[in-house]
């Protein structure tokens, strides 16, 4: 139906609009304003049946956002972060990413079509002309202002059609819990994950090169050997997270050369066990010089004795490098007697 078809006694009243000086361009106006063309009125400026029906899309429009801003958020609960899924063309890809890309997009799509279907069928679409003006606004042009929102939001029908109103208040207040969600990844929750490492009672030690046990005898005296726990899967998804709170580094000292009395209680046989996260910034420890028992950072030169509880002698590191308590099981296999003696990794005493 168009408004051609409908009588004019029907149409809704056009406001006179001033539209300045008009004219017909000729050879001497060649530019000449030939004002706006004839308003022509929408179905659903005539039928209220149409008007209703675009209505209840773009109530239908916001609720379709508020259900995928639930979606949003039930999959960051639900749905574990490691979760593989495979997706014709897209191959194998994260489950999460998937869930929380779809549902936000659809979420902040749905407010984007619904408000513009809105403004497309039921908002006024009448064209307005407003002469220039200057740059300070006399009061007259704030009151005409004050009165154009007041004609517009009038016209946009807010207050009467109340199933639009109401159901957009719902989606855009919905919406913002997204990125309130997402908060949640900017940092670990104040649990004690920091302060613990895959190291236990009766763990091995696995050579990090051979990936076999490890007994005393394999250890020379002024070697450097790195472990890490037993159980540890290299093709496990958190492998890096878990060794790099755990890698462990291994060295044999004389007896009589270990300084450190706790050091030389929680050794075997002289071997020492200590973290090689540096305590500076985290980088992997690799250098050891055996005369002085003394490990290097690589990063940025921060030095460790290790024959005296691995404390700092130079460098910017702060901390002593926390040890791990040792022994040898009935097997006799080098075993943990439990974790750190301390968290391990730089920074952690600032972070709190």
């Amino acid at each position: 139906m168009s408004s051609q078809d409908i009588p004019e006694e029907n149409l809704p009243a056009v406001q006179d609009t001033a539209h300045g000086a008009l004219g017909v361009a000729d050879e001497k106006n060649p530019f000449a304003d030939p004002g706006l063309p004839p308003h022509e009125h929408r179905v659903q400026d005539i039928d209220e049946r149409a008007a209703k029906r675009s209505e209840r899309t773009v109530a239908l429009l916001f609720t379709v956002s508020m259900l995928a801003t639930i979606g949003f958020i039930a999959s960051f609960v639900a749905i574990p972060v490691d979760k593989i899924v495979y997706i014709f063309p897209l191959g194998h890809i994260g489950a999460l990413n998937l869930a929380l890309g779809v549902t936000l997009g659809i979420a902040l799509f749905a407010i984007g079509a619904g408000a513009v279907h809105w403004a497309r069928t039921l908002m006024s679409d009448e064209e307005l002309t407003d002469e220039r003006h200057p740059i300070e606004a006399p009061p007259e042009v704030r009151t005409k202002v004050m009165d154009d929102f007041r004609q517009g939001a009038k016209e946009s029908a807010i207050g009467r059609r109340k199933l639009i109103r109401n159901t957009m208040f719902g989606a855009l207040t919905l919406v913002p819990l997204s990125g309130v969600v997402l908060l949640r990844d900017l940092g670990p929750l104040p649990e004690d994950k920091l302060r613990h490492t895959a190291w236990s009672r009766g763990k091995l030690l696995i050579n990090q090169n051979t990936n076999e046990p490890m007994r005393p005898s394999d250890i020379i005296t002024g070697s450097l050997t790195f472990a890490q726990p037993e159980g540890l899967d290299p093709h496990d998804h958190g492998f890096n997270n878990e060794i790099a709170k755990a890698a462990l580094m291994i060295v044999r000292i004389q007896p009589d050369d270990i300084k450190d009395k706790r050091s030389l209680e929680w050794s075997h046989e002289g071997i020492l066990a200590y973290s090689k996260i540096c305590t500076h910034v985290g980088c992997p420890i690799s250098l050891y010089e055996q005369q002085t028992h003394h490990a290097l950072c690589p990063c940025h030169q921060s030095t460790f004795d290790l024959s005296d509880g691995a404390k700092v002698i130079f460098g910017p590191a702060g901390h002593a490098l926390p040890q791990l308590r040792i022994g040898v099981n009935d097997e006799g296999y080098l075993e943990a007697l439990g974790d750190f003696d301390e968290p391990v990794g730089p920074a952690f005493w600032e972070r709190g």
